[in-house]
């Protein structure tokens, strides 16, 4: 099934511009019609291509006739405020194009798109496998499973004829049991299907609940790209046999076809994220095109930490959360170097993220760290500073800060794992940790010089370092506690009195005016761009479930 909003996210990547409803983006498109001058009447189609017509009105008046749910126009002008009246009115969507692509390459894309996505068992369309794995069932006489390389289930047959325990776990589960992969494994199965093009008989092993299988690799040229599985309890004679081979191989294409049009679409809404995360195009247009809404973005930030294949992994964690269509994800998604941004519609709530974020992590493989930050709530053009958060958040991830604020539904973070150690940890929320952010960015000018550097705070600093002794730290737990000696004390492991005496020494070493209120202010600010802090979590928040 191929929507418009699938559409406008790889025109977008060839200056189109979406003109019309917004609620047309989840329409199907299953036809294509063109502009011929010649005929009487416009053909049929879905998705109507306005070749040689220069007038806006005149291509919807055309689209109209062509029933169609979409007109593609060659222009630089926008569409008259009529037009886009008669848009609203009669629910058509325009898609205006930048002059400077041909038609050839319009076209190319639409038919692509459309009619890969419609045809299915001609062996053409790379959407509808369901229909093709019902198709090779029906010739092959038994329930048909269509997996990719990690033995991840990508479609399967209506039909179940008798159906074992392993066939239904595998349909409900998406894969097939661990012990049964094992065993297939430690038997040689899969290295038979990588090493031979022919099916291979499995017989079953009823202590698992597995019945009879043949397996079938699915390879275009000599790479594999799954394997098609039947059930059945002998080996399929060579009519049935020779079924099975040519549905693995339109399989193939099939899979081949959907991969090729997955990474046109990564590469054309990848740029278009960085553009928004740079600041460097109109961000609402932009975030039209990607399909985002106005207001509520947010910006993850996310790294992947393996202790081997370190560059795998951020490719497998890029992979996994672009994987289908703009229509069916989220999210809007880049890798930058090492780290992977994604843009999120949800809101001044970031419990969404957090969960997605989760829900992600979930995906990956159980060797695989994964460090995440979220930035705060923005509309496109906050973008750059969301990521900027999002960043400073992935950083604070590394020194363990926790993010679990009580009154919020659940907790929302977890201790963060150090780097490179597999696991997950729940992802560190702006929201939660601005105060965080606030003093490590104070801390960045600080090291830079901008800072004054002739005040109260950095005499006692110097004089901690020369005389070994603990002021600096002594006049943060007091201001801290806001003047109170006992929670002072406290904090420090010390006696009150200890306390007192030390403010007393400070006295001598530097100019403390403590009854001045900005003064309490600013040398709050100064200790805490001068003075690294214990790692420790905030007060009032604890770890949760990753």
């Amino acid at each position: 099934m191929i929507n418009l909003d699938r559409l406008v996210n790889v025109l977008g990547g060839y200056g189109a511009r979406l003109v019309g409803a917004e609620g047309l983006r989840r329409r199907e498109l299953r036809s294509v019609a063109m502009h011929d001058p010649t005929d009487d009447a416009p053909p049929l189609g879905d998705a109507f291509l306005a070749v040689g017509v220069d007038s806006a009105a005149e291509a919807v008046r055309l689209a109209e006739q062509a029933r169609a749910t979409v007109v593609l126009l060659r222009s630089a002008a926008d569409p008259a405020d009529d037009v886009r009246e008669h848009l609203r009115a009669r629910g058509l969507a325009l898609l205006v194009v930048d002059p400077a692509v041909s038609w050839s390459q319009i076209s190319g894309v639409v038919y692509g798109l459309v009619l890969e996505g419609r045809e299915t068992e001609a062996g053409r369309g790379p959407s509808d496998l369901f229909t093709l794995a019902d198709t090779v069932a029906a010739e092959v006489g038994g329930p048909v499973t269509i997996e990719d390389r990690s033995s991840r289930v990508v479609a399967y047959s209506a039909s179940q004829g008798d159906t074992d325990r392993v066939r239904r776990a595998t349909v409900i589960d998406r894969r097939a049991p661990e012990e049964v992969r094992e065993r297939l494994d430690a038997d040689g199965v899969f290295a038979g299907l990588a090493a031979s093009a022919e099916p291979r008989f499995v017989p079953g092993v009823p202590e698992l609940g597995l019945g009879g299988r043949t397996a079938a690799p699915i390879r275009v040229g000599r790479e594999l790209l799954g394997s098609l599985w039947v059930v059945c309890d002998a080996p399929l004679d060579a009519g049935r046999s020779r079924a099975l081979r040519e549905g693995a191989h339109t399989v193939g294409l099939h899979m081949l076809r959907a991969r090729v049009s997955s990474d046109l679409e990564r590469q054309v809404e990848s740029e278009s994220v960085i553009d928004l995360l740079e600041g460097s195009a109109d961000p609402a247009q932009t975030a039209g095109r990607l399909g985002l809404p106005a207001t509520g973005l947010r910006v993850i930030a996310f790294q992947a930490r393996a202790r081997t294949e370190p560059e795998a992994a951020i490719l497998h964690l890029f992979e996994l959360v672009t994987t289908g269509f703009g229509w069916s994800r989220p999210g809007r998604s880049t890798l930058l170097g090492t780290t992977v941004y994604t843009v999120l519609p949800c809101g001044d709530d970031p419990s969404p993220a957090v969960e997605w974020v989760r829900s992600t992590v979930r995906g990956l493989p159980d060797q695989l760290g994964v460090a995440a930050g979220v930035g705060g709530a923005a509309d496109p053009s906050g973008l750059p500073a969301s990521r900027q958060e999002a960043d400073e958040c992935l950083t604070l991830h590394g020194r363990g800060v926790r993010t679990a604020p009580p009154g919020r539904s659940g907790a929302r973070g977890a201790p963060a794992a150090g780097p490179g150690s597999p696991g997950t940890a729940g992802p560190v929320v702006y929201d939660d940790v601005w105060h965080a952010v606030l003093l490590r960015r104070l801390r960045l000018v600080a090291e830079t010089g901008r800072l004054p550097t002739r005040n109260p705070v950095a005499e006692l600093v110097r004089h901690d370092a020369v005389h070994g002794t603990d002021y600096a730290s002594t006049l943060r737990a007091w201001l801290y506690a806001h003047g109170d000696l006992g929670r002072a004390a406290e904090e420090l492991d010390l006696h009150p009195n200890t306390v007192r005496y030390r403010l007393r020494r400070m006295g001598g070493v530097a100019d403390l005016p403590l009854g001045d209120p900005e003064a309490r202010v600013a040398m709050t600010i100064a200790l805490a761009a001068l003075v690294e802090e214990p790692s420790a979590p905030p007060a009032g928040r604890g770890p949760g479930p990753a």
